[in-house]
């Protein structure tokens, strides 16, 4: 295979049916007014399977060989998406690393062992402070380095802070989250001065904001400004669209022919099946919950993906 999908997919709030008492998970238990039960779990699991498995298809005819998500409760309901209907064949594994966040959600990465072989994984804390001068609990930076086909590359899965409390209170947090990410560059760059580099997360931000353009000032190139530019969007709060989930990397992989590792083009992954198909929000991604109220979809956000050319270094 010389061709590879790369994606980020928000899992909107994939939780187990256990309450953990160190955690704000309550909403998602069997007892809550949201009754999420073992049935609404698996269903939950099948279909993101199946939209993960699909991400990328029918492009180049595989499914995603790196798969950065958020949103995951913890390290068992991730291996349980993994080993669901659609993707269980597919030889996945994963990293994950539970995160100080309240209400215990992290990111996790899943790959394709066949085709992406885990050298190192770590994660990097964000030490935040929010609007009233506390701690912000939020999710750590998880790092990945492995060797794709051959080629070495650094994957920076992020879910950075939200704007719950307002855009402009919240947005030095997001910056401070950007300014992380370019530390471990830098980091990884003192070891390698030519590493591959792939930034992914729901930024909370879109490519224009503050916080996003922190990280191509600094030479990263975010092919998610384009999509942007068109009207694209991942989700969609109050009829516009935004385009949190982004995917950005290192200038070498841009680098025409003969580069062995070169990225090809953006997409986001956004099939009518996923969609709401009636009412106020059709067209929006079909979510799983409205406010408390249970839909069955799959989450309140689309994937973004990533195609690349590769040759196996020899």
């Amino acid at each position: 295979m010389s061709q590879f999908c790369i994606a980020f997919y928000n899992l909107e709030n994939l939780f187990d049916t256990v309450n953990d008492p160190k955690t704000l998970d309550d909403d998602f238990t069997e007892n809550s007014d949201r009754r999420w039960d073992e049935k609404r779990l698996q269903k939950k699991l099948k279909k993101l399977g199946r939209v993960i498995s699909s991400i990328g298809y029918r492009d180049i005819g595989h499914s995603p060989v790196i798969l950065g998500i958020a949103e995951v409760e913890n390290e068992e309901v991730v291996r349980r998406l993994i080993q669901s209907k659609f993707l269980r064949k597919k030889g996945y594994d994963l990293v994950h690393f539970d995160s100080p966040d309240e209400r215990g959600i992290d990111t996790a990465l899943i790959y394709r062992k066949r085709f992406f072989r885990v050298e190192q994984q770590q994660v990097h804390t964000l030490h935040l402070v929010n609007e009233r001068g506390q701690r912000d609990f939020t999710r750590d930076i998880l790092h990945v380095q492995g060797v794709l086909n051959g080629h070495r590359v650094h994957v920076l899965v992020n879910h950075w802070p939200s704007r719950r409390a307002g855009v402009e209170l919240t947005e030095p947090r997001r910056v401070d989250a950007a300014n992380r990410n370019l530390e471990v560059i830098q980091a990884i760059r003192e070891q390698d001065a030519n590493a591959r580099v792939i930034v992914m997360g729901d930024l909370n931000d879109d490519p224009h904001s503050l916080s996003v353009k922190t990280l191509t000032d600094d030479g990263l190139y975010n092919p998610m400004e384009d999509l942007h530019r068109r009207g694209l969007g991942s989700l969609n709060y109050q009829d516009n669209w935004n385009l949190f989930d982004q995917i950005l990397m290192s200038p070498n992989l841009q680098h025409p022919h003969p580069n062995p590792f070169r990225f090809r083009e953006a997409h986001i992954h956004s099939p009518q099946d996923i969609r709401e198909f009636r009412g106020r929000f059709k067209g929006n991604p079909f979510r799983t919950f409205a406010g408390r109220r249970y839909l069955g979809g799959f989450s309140d956000h689309f994937p973004v993906y990533t195609l690349f050319d590769l040759r196996e270094e020899r």
